[in-house]
């Protein structure tokens, strides 16, 4: 086969679509690509050539991508890397335009998508120019001030063709990739983000073994290290576990993963979420950057197999500990993300296996034996997930994800999963009250079928279960419950798709080499028939219950409402499959029922009609012969007896006798064409008969019998769909149907049925439209010319007649014709349209149809639009006719685009993923060869533009500005998809649009105006005209909107119209991308394209351009690109001139400043009346404007600004005193400790300011050093500060001249200091980058107009007044990053005292500005610039001047200064700590919280990460140590520390009790502060303040309590949450330990509640340690004997939960030890004396009497799900104690009561594991007794 093709192709093709094979006209196909694909290699390459990326390039590679998607990757192998290789150059061109790159970044990701069919050494491609993308469009500098505009899918895009080109990075790749980003690894900045991102986006994972030392070798330990040292989920984490998911991957068997899975899990365990324990309080941080599922789901299932088996162990035990989460009982917002994990796993180890076991092998590296897995790996994979995907059945979320795990499972373990859902299913078919138990196991059911019916060595007896379900799923077709009836149909069809209905019985006698299941299936299969007739009685019944009611009759309502629709569809086709799989003598019987069905009674036909007649129909298309011989001379005899009458034809209400036969009939004759040929008189007859019917309904009912005949002869399609090919009719003898029970279709033997039309039937075609349309359109052409009168009716029903006959034989009538419409774009290369053959060839002789309706219509349409322009509905039918005249070729686009949704639902539930290869169904395959041959059908690429085509859009848009707005809308989308298919078609159109918008067109009627609006909109698909990405059409419409505001049609008044403008503006808004200027093609991209037009088969026709041909295109390029920029500029001066006009409304003046600022750029300055503009509009009277005009000054301050000189330099020089480290060491090194600020060696004079070497990214040095560093170069090589007048640009002088201006900056100033909306206000970041350009760009040169504004501002505590102030210092403080060490100095002079003023008058209103201020004044600063800043803010924050609120506020803003300088001033951080370290003891509570929060970023920098140096910032162990001491006098003492509440006048030192209280609480803030905000947790420092917090932690939920109590329980529940190491479990229990011994009984309730949730958030660390769970286990059951009763409760509790998710197991002495207190004696009751002291302290007896009680009543309650085989007998023990003393008998109560209430849902299943004997006691127990005993 391979071979045949590829000598008449020439070439091997790489991958084609195997579906083009199989077509009725498949051997034309291979002379048709070839030529196709030639000229797409010849106009490709010659276009790239001659430097024509517009039109040329873009027609072009859209050619290639439709050619892609009709034959897939059918070129060679040579041609295929050429593409690529092309279609890389073009996409990295630095300036292409935004939508252009988006456009072929798609296609070549097409193009890389089959990785196995390239491999490295065909193709390697650079992942810089890649790189330098991403960081341009994703990282740009020029975004946020508005000068680019991107579209939102551009990052997926990007993304998307990294990962692509990824596996064919060189193999130096990855060293060159850590060289580039490691040096911006700096975990307290953004940059760490960035450079995680890009590790996880770039680093090629493929590479072969032999490469692994030059690919993850190089970085997998520093990055893994990394990972488990990270505590605290920072953004940055989840990017990690992509690339680990995906590493582990691609290199099976390759990396030993062993000692780092139970981390692993439990992150994994972590991440889900889950709530745990009592009091759960969550970190914000870990809900938001939660690990991506995918990736987990793939990481795990890469881990399986292998020689250790340690991944299955620990999947085990996750799904152990998670099981009872899915349970249908529980939910919330965690429930989402264990379905999906659910749901994806089997999927992802399905998908492993394939790889494995099936895959055809490809240079991919495969999976070495050693790791791949094997059945036992299977089975115990299944065997862990079958108890969760049980519960999850019946799931609140749906039962869907759980059908798609079951049908996965199936595939690999059928004997396991399936028979545990049919216990399910069985008596869910049979019980009434449950319908969603129904539902949920029928759709799981669905998901299984293909593996229950193909039996397979596994599961050999599945096949029997399927009658039993087939014939107890009947009663679900039931007319009351619409859920459950589609559920059935659904479940019925797949089952009999899968299924031949053929009773065998008979091979029961005649074979004897059957099995014993063999046997069993014959016999059943004689039920067969009896299912097909019971499921007709059903349906029967479902259409007599919902025939249209009396009710409805009234209100005549036309169509069926959607429920009955979607049954009507179920049961259509439901019906149908039986059929096709029924053998030839059950369809007979079925055929009769039907008939006799449909016959004797009479339907109406709107609802039940419909649903009979498409029964009818399903029969017909599936043995016409023997159908059509019934229906049809029945249904003409009945016709032609009820019309022989005359005076019917004119009746208005038709019998309903005729019109249910008119229905039948039209539906029956759907079926293969040549079929109706011998009834070809008849049905002419009925047609004649009923056409000109008087009664609408009955009319269209004929109509639809025209359109159904053509229909049926006039096109291609399969006329059966059996699930064997050539059906089910040969005797039993010879083949046995049951052996083909679940078989795939044979791709190679499909052997489908075409129905071509043959030349009867187009003949019979032809001949209805001569005998029936002529007549029409000539009665249509006479009353359009005014010479034949006609009603509305008769027009309407003529045309109706015309759309049925367009409809019917739309395949047959040749396309429009017309001459092509020159000069719309001029191009070098050709521009042709592609002409695809379908199968059909067009008969010239006959007439084109198609033209004369197109004729006649038009003509029609001017009458009716003159005369009547009220007749809506003819209108409407016009439109529809129009709009097939134009697309229509035999079916629509979205009936295919639903057909073609629909086959890939269907084809996911049934296909089998793990054989993959096309293993699906006959029926399927059939589908997909007539989608494919649709496909061919609708593909209209590049349609040419001719001149009918331009007449009837120019009807459509007279159509679309009609008077009524419904014929508007309709005109419009049909309107709408015409200017999608035809090439440049908008560009004729917008003129006549626009012309309907000019205020000089006085003539214009508000609808027209209306309507035109609406066709600039366009609607959410299609082309929006008003925003067409291309300087020619923009420049026509925006100043046309615009100018709309002057035309008489425009009122403010009409809200319609007001919103309009609203949506047009908002939609070019969100649709507009940055317009291309340079059209440039480098050299690079031409000689590629020279390559493909000489190399590989096809070869070309087209000649490579000649040197003239190239001069010219590079002369075009250049005219292009100059007439681009002219073009922008015009446009620009076009909207100026508009907003000049004083008349314009203000919506329009916004409109127009909207789209003003749209148009600015990052390569082209504004022009400058543009700039002069904006910077007056920043003084305009409207606040919107003003907004905009601030942005834009921004944006234009970038565009002006002069470029600085950047030198490099070499780190090692600048860090004299050491040497350089081999190895990776981060943090404080030697080498970059000049980095840091030191104020013995701060720049104080000119000369050490010129000498100091300023790096202002805070990164760099801290994990290794760049490259190349850069840095500015010095004074003398920069541009000169503070221009004279003279040596300023134009734009520089406007900007200048209104800024020195004193009244321009007063009002300004004024402006700026109002308050935009009270309350809701902040910092203003846009104002910010305003002053920051100013200062940046014009030096000093403003500050003395500003000055006094400054100093006013400062004075006056209005919020709006200084935040406008704070934006202006932050502006100042960023701008002089150049600046000459005078005019810094003198600014620092006027600064500081303005500072000073501002942070003693700070309010609470504007502390966040001040914050946000100086936090952005510093970031990307080198600190030691800005040292005067920095003094000026330690000098004692804390002084108490002002109150405490001020001393929090200084605090805050000097804490926001430090923060942006992270690692680089140690120096600072030591002094701040020792100044507040005497202060810790402040007794305000606002004060407190800052300096909780000030610590921890004071400490953020102890971070415990690999290769990290300890760092000089001050570090926590010794901070811990002194407060410990100072915490002395409350660690001693064992009375209750209570909260130490202020006396007013207390004067003199406190005790140091009182103090230590203090301190703690300012202690407890901190560690509240950090949990969320810290990289590591210092848990062996937070370990010795545990005890202090167990000691005072209350134990009650309460609120009431004081703030140093609610402190201490948060604190403990975030700590509680941490994630622990190994080595850290010990020391933590220790503590626990210690603490249990305590003697406050509050401590040792607490230490339970720590230990929950402890254990469960480090589950699999601790599970992996075996001294850890016995320690924990000694624990509890420690605190079980406690004396106190919480204590005891609460230890029962944990025990409880520890067995409920298995970290602890039910074990034999575990039980005996209980047993053994449970029969502790109890001493017996004395007489007590009243009031006697004894009583109260209870025995020590009594407690471990309890203690055992307890344990077994943990135990029972640690199974609330199930019934374990441990679990009667502890029920009878426990049961003995019912009559105890208290507290033992409340327990056992509860305990029981509980039992009752999780196990009363499935009791009946229960029940089994109980001997009578128990059962009756536990009835007793149970069952509550009764109140008279």
């Amino acid at each position: 086969m391979k071979k045949a093709q590829s000598d008449t192709l020439g070439f091997i093709p790489q991958k084609d679509i195997v579906y083009n094979k199989l077509l009725p006209y498949a051997d034309r196909l291979d002379d048709e690509s070839s030529e196709i694909l030639s000229r797409i290699k010849g106009n490709l390459g010659r276009a790239v050539q001659l430097r024509e990326i517009w039109p040329g390039v873009l027609f072009w590679t859209r050619k290639l991508s439709t050619y892609m998607r009709l034959y897939g990757r059918k070129f060679s192998k040579e041609d295929h890397v050429l593409f690529i290789k092309l279609l890389y150059e073009l996409v990295t061109i630095p300036r292409l335009e935004i939508s252009m790159m988006q456009g072929l970044a798609r296609l070549l990701i097409n193009l890389l998508k089959k990785k196995e069919l390239l491999s490295r050494e065909d193709l390697e491609l650079p992942w810089r120019p890649l790189y330098e993308l991403h960081e341009r469009i994703l990282f740009s500098k020029t975004e946020h001030l508005g000068l680019n505009w991107f579209p939102n899918s551009v990052e997926n895009v990007l993304k998307t063709l990294v990962k692509n080109c990824r596996p064919y990075f060189s193999e130096t790749a990855t060293q060159e990739m850590l060289d580039e980003w490691r040096p911006l690894l700096c975990p307290f900045d953004v940059t760490m983000q960035r450079a995680i991102s890009y590790f996880e986006l770039f680093l090629p994972t493929t590479l072969p073994p032999e490469l692994h030392h030059k690919g993850f070798k190089l970085w997998f330990d520093e990055l893994i290290n990394l990972w488990v040292s990270v505590q605290n989920l920072p953004s940055w984490e989840v990017h990690l576990v992509n690339l680990f998911a995906r590493l582990a991957n691609d290199n099976i068997g390759y990396i030993d993963w062993d000692p780092y899975i139970p981390k692993i899990f439990t992150r994994v365990l972590r991440s889900l979420n889950l709530p745990v324990g009592t009091s759960q309080m969550m970190v914000p941080r870990y809900v938001t950057n939660a690990y991506d599922i995918s990736h987990v789901v793939l990481w795990v299932s890469s881990l399986l197999g292998g020689p250790s088996k340690q991944t299955q162990a620990q999947l085990t035990g996750l799904f152990n500990s998670i099981t009872s989460f899915f349970h249908p009982s529980n939910h919330g917002r965690w429930l989402m993300k264990l379905m999906k994990l659910l749901q994806r796993l089997p999927a992802s180890v399905v998908r492993r296996l394939h790889r494995e076991r099936y895959r055809k092998p490809s240079w991919l590296t495969p999976v070495p034996d050693t790791h791949k897995l094997t059945e036992e790996d299977i089975t115990e994979f299944v065997q862990s997930m079958m108890q969760p995907v049980l519960l999850a059945m019946f799931s609140k979320t749906g039962s869907l994800d759980a059908a798609q795990a079951l049908q996965n499972l199936a595939l690999m373990r059928p004997e396991m999963v399936i028979p545990p859902v049919l216990e399910k299913t069985y008596p869910a078919l049979e019980t009434l009250t449950e319908p969603h138990q129904l539902t949920a196991t029928l759709s799981c059911m669905i998901g299984v079928a293909r593996s229950l019916v193909s039996g397979g060595q596994r599961f050999p007896e599945g096949p029997t279960h399927m009658l039993p379900l087939l014939m107890r799923a009947l009663p679900g077709v039931d007319p009351n419950d619409f859920s459950k009836c589609m559920i059935t149909f659904q479940f019925i069809a797949t089952f009999v798709t899968l299924v031949p209905l053929v009773d065998c019985s008979s091979a029961l006698q005649e074979r004897t080499d059957l099995t014993e299941v063999e046997r069993e299936m014959c016999s059943a299969s004689a039920e067969f028939e009896d299912f097909v007739l019971q499921f007709m009685d059903r349906c029967f019944a479902l259409i007599e219950s919902s025939t249209l009611e009396q009710t409805r009759e009234e209100t005549e309502t036309e169509k069926m409402t959607h429920l009955e629709s979607l049954v009507e569809l179920g049961l259509s086709s439901t019906f149908s499959t039986i059929l096709t799989q029924c053998s030839l003598d059950i369809f007979k019987v079925a055929l009769e029922k039907v008939f006799n069905f449909a016959t004797t009674n009479i339907f109406e036909t709107r609802v039940a009609g419909r649903m009979v007649a498409d029964m009818c129909r399903a029969a017909a298309k599936c043995h016409p012969a023997e159908s059509l011989k019934l229906f049809v001379p029945h249904c003409c005899n009945a016709i032609n007896q009820i019309a022989a009458n005359e005076e019917v034809l004119n009746e208005e209400e038709l019998d309903k006798e005729l019109l249910w036969n008119l229905q039948l009939l039209s539906e029956v004759t759907r079926v293969d064409g040549d079929k109706l040929i011998p009834y070809r008189s008849d049905l002419v007859q009925i047609l004649q008969l009923t056409l000109h019917l008087k009664c609408k309904q009955g009319y269209i009912l004929a109509c639809n019998l025209l359109h159904h005949i053509l229909r049926s002869t006039a096109l291609i399609y399969p006329t059966e769909y059996c699930s064997i090919p050539g059906g089910f009719h040969q005797p039993v003898s010879d083949y046995l149907p049951i052996k083909d029970w679940g078989r795939p279709g044979d791709l190679w033997n499909l052997d489908i049925r075409w129905h071509v039309p043959s030349f009867e039937e187009i003949s019979l075609a032809f001949y209805l439209l001569d005998l029936l349309l002529q007549p029409e359109l000539q009665r249509l052409q006479r009353f359009s010319k005014g010479e034949q009168e006609m009603s509305r009716d008769d027009v309407l029903q003529s045309l109706t007649i015309v759309q049925h006959c367009l409809l019917g034989a739309g395949s047959l009538m040749p396309p429009l014709k017309g001459e092509p419409i020159p000069d719309l774009v001029h191009s070098m290369v050709n521009l042709d349209e592609t002409i695809l053959y379908t199968g059909m060839d067009y008969d010239d002789t006959r007439e084109n149809y198609r033209d004369a309706i197109c004729n006649v219509m038009r003509k029609l349409l001017h009458h009716i639009l003159e005369h009547s322009e009220d007749d809506t509905k003819s209108l409407f039918s016009i439109i529809k006719i129009i709009s097939d005249l134009l697309h229509f070729k035999g079916s629509h686009k979205h009936e295919f685009d639903s057909r073609w949704k629909s086959f890939n639902l269907v084809k996911k539930s049934m296909e089998n993923r793990l054989f993959g290869r096309k293993q699906h169904i006959r029926a399927l395959l059939i589908d997909r060869v007539m989608l494919q041959h649709e496909l061919r059908k609708l593909t209209v690429e590049g349609c040419q533009y001719r001149t009918t085509h331009q007449e009837l859009m120019k009807d459509l848009l007279r159509l679309s500005t009609s008077t009524y707005s419904q014929i508007r809308s309709r005109a419009q989308s049909v309107l709408f998809t015409a200017l999608g298919t035809y090439n440049f078609c908008c560009r004729d159109l917008i003129p006549h649009v626009l012309e309907f918008l000019n205020p000089d067109n006085s003539r214009v009627t508000q609808q027209q105006f209306k309507g035109a609006l609406y066709c600039l909109l366009g609607n959410h698909s299609g082309v929006c005209l008003a925003n067409l990405h291309d300087w020619d059409c923009i420049a026509l419409t925006w100043p046309g909107i615009v100018r709309s505001g002057l035309s008489s049609a425009m009122s403010l008044e009409k809200p319609s119209i007001v919103r309009l403008f609203d949506d047009l503006a908002d939609k070019i808004h969100r649709q507009y991308e940055t317009i291309g200027i340079d059209f440039s093609i480098p050299e690079e991209c031409c000689a590629v394209a020279k390559l493909l037009m000489t190399k590989g088969n096809p070869s070309p026709a087209e000649a490579v351009p000649s040197e003239e041909q190239a001069e010219e295109g590079l002369k075009r390029q250049k005219l292009k690109n100059a007439e681009a920029v002219e073009k922008y500029k015009g446009l620009i001066g076009d909207l100026i001139d508009c907003l000049s006009n004083r008349n314009l409304p203000w919506k329009f003046e916004h409109i127009s400043i909207g789209f003003l600022s749209l148009l600015l750029r990052d390569d082209q300055q504004l022009p400058p009346a543009a700039v002069t503009f904006f910077v007056k509009s920043l003084n305009h009277d409207s606040l919107y404007v003003r907004k905009v005009a601030i942005s834009a000054v921004a944006g234009i301050m970038k565009q002006i600004k002069r470029p600085h000189k950047k030198v490099p330099v070499s780190p090692s020089e600048l860090s004299k005193s050491c040497k350089f480290l081999s190895k990776i060491v981060a943090g404080d090194r030697p080498d970059n400790h000049w980095l840091q600020y030191n104020s013995s060696n701060l720049p104080q004079t000119q000369e050490e300011w010129e000498q100091c070497v300023f790096v202002e990214k805070t990164h760099w040095g801290y994990y290794c050093w760049p490259r190349k560093m850069m840095i500015y170069a010095p004074k003398e090589e920069q541009p000169t500060q503070n221009l004279s007048k003279t040596e300023m640009t134009e734009r520089e002088l406007i900007i200048f001249d209104h800024f020195t201006d004193p009244v321009f900056i007063n009002q300004f100033i004024e402006f700026l200091s109002l308050e935009d909306r009270k309350g809701k206000d902040k910092f203003s970041p846009r104002r910010f980058c305003l002053f920051k350009g100013l200062f940046r760009n014009f030096g000093d040169a403003f500050l003395p107009v500003l000055q006094p504004h400054m100093e006013r501002l400062v004075s006056d505590s209005h919020e709006s007044k200084q935040r406008c102030v704070a934006e202006i210092i932050s502006g100042l403080i960023r701008g002089c990053k150049h600046w000459s060490f005078s005019k810094v100095e003198s600014l620092w002079e006027l600064l500081c005292p303005l500072l000073r003023t501002a942070l003693s008058n700070i309010t609470i209103e504007t502390y966040a500005d001040w914050g946000t201020c100086i936090a952005t004044a510093c970031e990307s600063r080198d600190p030691r610039k800005l040292h005067r800043l920095f003094e000026m803010l330690m000098e004692s924050p804390v002084n108490g001047e002002g109150g405490s609120f001020v001393d929090a506020c200084r605090l805050y803003v000097l804490q926001g200064g430090l923060a942006q300088q992270e690692w680089r001033v140690p120096e600072l951080l030591h002094r701040l700590l020792q100044y507040l370290e005497p202060k810790l003891t402040q007794v305000y509570k606002n004060v407190r919280e800052r300096i909780g929060s000030v610590l921890t970023y004071i400490f953020m920098i102890d971070v415990n990460l690999p290769f990290t140096q300890p760092t000089t910032s001050p570090r926590i162990s010794d901070f811990t140590e002194r407060i410990l001491v100072k915490l002395k006098p409350l660690t001693e003492g064992d009375e209750e520390i209570q909260n130490h509440v202020i006396e007013e006048n207390e004067v003199g030192e406190q005790d140091e009790r009182t103090q230590a209280i203090k301190l703690l609480k300012t202690v407890l803030k901190w560690l509240i502060a950090s949990a969320g905000r810290s990289f590591t947790t210092a848990v062996p420092e937070q370990l010795q303040l545990l005890p202090l917090l167990f000691k005072i932690a209350p134990v009650e939920n309460d609120d009431s309590y004081d703030e140093l109590k609610r402190d201490a329980k948060t604190c403990l529940s975030l700590m509680s949450q941490g994630l622990l190491y190994t080595d850290q479990i010990p020391m933590v229990l220790n503590v626990l330990k210690e603490i249990a011994g305590s003697s406050s009984w509050h401590a040792r309730y607490t230490v339970l509640t720590y230990l929950q949730i402890m254990v469960f958030y480090n589950l699999f660390t601790f599970m992996s340690d075996h001294r850890a769970v016995k320690d924990v286990r000694g624990l509890v059951i420690k605190l079980l004997e406690d004396e106190q009763l919480e204590v005891r409760e609460m230890a029962a509790t944990t025990l409880s939960g520890f067995l409920q998710c298995n970290f602890l197991s039910m074990d034999a002495p575990m039980q005996a030890h209980f047993e053994a207190l449970c029969k502790t004696r109890l001493p017996k009751k004395r007489k007590r004396e009243l009031g006697s002291v004894v009583d109260t302290i209870p025995s020590a007896d009594l407690v471990r009497r309890h203690a055992g009680v307890l344990g077994l009543s943990a135990c029972i309650l640690s199974s609330p799900y199930d019934v374990p085989t441990w679990m009667p007998q502890l029920l009878m023990d426990l049961s003995a104690h019912l009559n105890d003393t208290q507290p033992i008998e409340m327990t056992v109560k509860k305990t029981l009561s509980n039992f009752r209430r999780t196990h009363h849902d499935n009791w009946q299943q229960h029940k089994q594991q109980f001997t009578d004997d128990q059962l009756l006691v536990l009835t007793d127990l149970l069952v509550s007794p009764c109140y008279y005993a």
